[in-house]
């Protein structure tokens, strides 16, 4: 039975969006593969981790029948992308068997009954829903996921903090060292909610999501949440646990402050940034009125000094900090200035942008 007939890039669009999520090892070997469900011309694409969940449609189907199975997502999308450009593909199911061909080449996969494919059951209902544009969501969890914890045992730091309050959608991330905060503001108003969403699926969000105005629907339950835009829906579990209470971490009142152009500072920590090792990231930054002196050393006693003329007028402070998380933040804003205000020596400093109270990044102070 004749599955699919089209051209090669308009198959290969549906594969690359829900091949993101299939691993390459499982303990789950049909997980390796995607779903692939005919309905006449609608054929829909499918996979799953057993925590995430892509689904997409495309309109490619050959003949009126309905039918499904599963197969290798790395291997069929190898091949699509090694065929040529130019000319159809067709996808023919017969004996447990999916043919793939294109022209003279020919390609026969093992598959695996749909039936015994583990689909992520959808929740009934949600507790809240919010439309945005699509750039606008994708804005949002860039100023933020680079500050998200890998793997840490504290699991719920290995994640996003999505908040619906009033008219704000606010994004945290945090691992313990850092903290970034971000929000953007809705038309529609909600009650207080909070959820973490997990590091994976953000990270493929960012992948999806386009800058564009078209609207993405997130819909959100007790344990899972739902994003539905262009012809793309995805569902993830949520992240259970108590995220660190953000606004107890962001510091309010610091006298100490001074702006500074991003390029700038950027440039001036990646070169002080080459004399640290791999075990030690740390730079010492001295500021005081007028200036600020960044240093770095490392075990061969080889050092690098780079200094910056700031407006500044406050108090001298000698402090340390882990430069990849200064370069993290600075690497991802856009703005041609950031605002740094500090404490103390032992205090975190917070970087922001200049009148602009939609961002905020903490960064815990290092021993030097």
């Amino acid at each position: 039975m004749q599955l699919v007939k089209s051209t090669r890039d308009t198959l290969l669009r549906p594969l690359q969006i829900v091949s993101g999520i299939v691993e390459r090892r499982h303990t789950m070997p049909i997980l390796a593969n995607i779903l692939i469900r005919k309905n006449g011309e609608s054929v829909s694409f499918l996979s799953t981790d057993t925590e995430v969940q892509i689904t997409t449609l495309a309109n490619i189907g050959s003949g009126p029948e309905e039918t499904g199975t599963t197969v290798a997502a790395r291997k069929l999308l190898d091949i699509l992308r090694a065929l040529p450009e130019s000319g159809d593909v067709t996808m023919t199911l017969l004996n447990k068997r999916l043919t793939v061909q294109s022209g003279k080449s020919r390609f026969a996969l093992q598959t695996l009954a749909a039936e015994e494919f583990p689909t992520v059951s959808v929740a009934d209902s949600y507790n809240a829903s919010v439309t945005l544009p699509q750039k606008t969501l994708k804005h949002l969890f860039n100023m933020v996921h680079f500050a998200m914890a890998q793997q840490d045992i504290r699991y719920y730091l290995n994640g996003l903090l999505l908040v619906l309050d009033g008219h704000n959608v606010i994004a945290v991330a945090t691992d313990g060292h850092r903290l970034a905060f971000a929000q953007v503001e809705a038309e529609q108003s909600f009650e207080r909610q909070e959820v973490i969403i997990p590091r994976k699926t953000i990270l493929e969000l960012q992948r999806l999501l386009e800058e564009s105005d078209e609207t993405v629907r997130l819909d959100i339950a007790a344990s899972q949440v739902k994003l539905t835009f262009a012809d793309i829906e995805l569902v993830s579990k949520l992240v259970e646990g108590k995220f660190p209470d953000y606004t107890r971490v962001i510091p309010k009142g610091y006298k100490n402050d001074f702006t500074i152009g991003r390029e700038e500072l950027l440039r001036s920590l990646q070169r002080a940034a080459i004399m640290t090792s791999d075990k030690f990231k740390g730079v010492r930054c001295l500021i005081a009125p007028g200036s600020m002196k960044i240093s770095s050393t490392n075990a061969d006693q080889e050092e690098a000094v780079e200094e910056l003329e700031i407006d500044y007028g406050g108090d001298s402070i000698d402090i340390g900090f882990n430069v990849t998380y200064l370069l993290d933040v600075l690497n991802n804003l856009k703005c041609d200035q950031v605002n740094i205000s500090l404490g103390d020596s032992n205090s975190s400093a917070l970087i922001s942008i200049p009148e602009n109270g939609d961002f905020k990044y903490v960064v815990m102070p290092m021993r030097i």
